[in-house]
């Protein structure tokens, strides 16, 4: 079983009702697709490999080697337990924001990050558009929801994560299983380690690489826009013995401030009341519960929010 991979470009010829339906499949299906020719250039892509591994051995990597969570996994080994270490992930990570700090030291970083979150926050509103066809929403509907009503207030941040080869696999996961709280993800993924997988139909599936595709999966507000109809999908990253996995992640999220529930339009019935799973709620409100209930069952997030 593998993850649906979709050519973006069809969507702009004679093949485009067919795209449409693969990526409505691909989101009420899977929650997961890859997209192919989806318009950022290849040398781009390139330069982002480049300059993000760089950047870990250069600025990231003596500090994670050092790190408490090294010392605490071979001191398990040492001791030759079994205990799984729960709470804790394999993961170097830092995130890149419009005016938060960035890597100072690695040649061309900033630049070609820079240009790569415009690409890939410009490829985000596209899949948004195709979603909001798709769903038989109004133009625009999906990402004036993100941006809380306002033509440019969407909070768009790219996760930067490398996962080393961990000496003993079978004391830690990669990054815990879990859905992601905000709108619309975008993974550019390592085209050569594995490791990511989504849970499909009640088995962990791999999210196969596939050299220079762009990851799209749904996230928990997307799933209460679309009243259901797409569900944000559970995904984890294994811990591997040997490969430095490189995972770059853009999140198109929405403010703080805004207000989310389902779309009008996709309630079955407009007399009744909205399916009760998806109450209306403050996504501030939602991030504060995320932030304590990331790795726990979704659902009662929502009913913990809900609002009178």
């Amino acid at each position: 079983m593998a993850i649906p991979v979709i050519d973006f470009s069809k969507l702009n010829g004679k093949e485009k009702a067919q795209s449409l339906a693969q990526i409505a499949n691909g989101c009420e299906e899977w929650g997961f697709f890859q997209l192919i020719n989806h318009g950022i250039p290849e040398e781009l892509l390139e330069k982002v490999k480049k300059v993000s591994t760089e950047c870990y051995k250069l600025e990231r990597e003596e500090n994670f080697n050092n790190s408490k969570l090294v010392k605490l996994i071979n001191e398990l080994a040492e001791k030759k337990s079994s205990e799984k270490l729960e709470h804790v992930d394999w993961e170097d990570v830092f995130t890149l924001l419009d005016d938060n700090e960035w890597p100072l030291k690695t040649p061309g970083f900033r630049e070609t990050m820079a240009e790569y979150r415009s690409e890939v926050k410009k490829l985000a509103e596209k899949v948004m558009e195709v979603m909001d066809e798709n769903l038989g929403l109004p133009e625009g509907y999906i990402k004036k929801v993100l941006n809380g009503g306002e033509s440019d207030n969407a909070f768009f941040g790219t996760k930067v994560s490398h996962y080393p080869p961990c000496p003993h696999p079978e004391l830690v996961n990669g990054l815990r299983a879990h859905t992601d709280a905000g709108g619309i993800v975008l993974l550019f993924q390592d085209d050569k380690i594995g490791g990511l997988q989504m849970l499909k139909d009640g088995h962990w599936i791999d999210v196969q690489p596939v050299p220079n595709a762009i990851v799209i999966n749904t996230g928990d507000q997307i799933e209460v826009l679309s009243n259901g109809r797409y569900k944000s999908c559970w995904h984890r990253v294994l811990s591997l013995s040997d490969g430095n996995r490189r995972s770059i992640a853009s999140f198109y999220n929405p403010p703080l401030k805004a207000t989310i529930y389902p779309a009008p339009k996709l309630v079955e019935n407009e007399n009744q009341q909205v399916d009760e799973t998806y109450p209306k709620f403050v996504f501030g409100d939602y991030m504060s519960v995320y932030a304590e209930q990331k790795f726990l069952p979704k659902e009662p997030r929502f009913q913990a929010v809900r609002t009178l």
